[in-house]
């Protein structure tokens, strides 16, 4: 009876083991490929090399920007202006804050998404604090970067874009990856 319990609890284990590196390896690449293949998802490139384009004064875009905390992430972030207007061609900068509300030293890291999911492929990011974890010693507070440019190319029935960041507490990640990297 009791070999039958240890042997159940090892392919449990086994199984939740399977389960979980099937998550962590398996499903982000498939998640990647369904965006891909469906459009949707709203997932922006990394850096975008500027090159020169004419700006299209013609046209006004509102780019409206939203900050979420993951459930896990105790800090206080937010962006420093809520909407901008821009010409489609034009750099724009704008400023996030975070503030490390905690007694301890954390990493976050910053995903983006954009709205509606057809603009993300013209929503461009020179620079972007979103491209690199953001350390914050306990209590420090720091303004994070971000510069954009639409597209001249934004289909004509684009008129506002709504780019969300969402914080994640990386901290134990990267104390792992630092280690093992010395």
């Amino acid at each position: 009876m009791e070999n039958s319990h240890r042997s159940l609890l090892a392919k449990l284990l086994a199984f939740a083991v399977a389960m979980f590196m099937f998550a962590i390896f398996v499903l982000p690449p498939l998640y990647d490929l369904f965006c891909e293949v469906t459009g949707i998802g709203g997932k922006t490139d990394g850096l975008y090399k500027a090159v020169a384009v004419e700006v299209d004064t013609s046209r006004q875009v509102e780019v409206q920007f939203v900050a979420a905390n993951n459930a896990e992430m105790p800090w206080e972030f937010y962006p420093l202006e809520h909407r901008v207007v821009v010409h489609p061609g034009e750099p724009r900068a704008v400023n996030f804050f975070a503030r490390n509300t905690t007694g301890e030293d954390m990493i976050a890291q910053a995903i983006p998404n954009v709205l509606p999911n057809n603009a993300a492929d013209y929503f461009h990011k020179t620079a972007c604090f979103c491209f690199d974890n953001q350390p914050l010693a306990a209590g420090e507070q720091a303004e994070l970067g971000l510069v954009f440019i639409l597209d001249p190319d934004l289909p004509d029935n684009v008129n506002t874009v709504t780019l969300s960041y969402t914080l994640f507490d990386i901290t134990d990640r990267a104390t792992v990856a630092v280690s093992q990297a010395q």
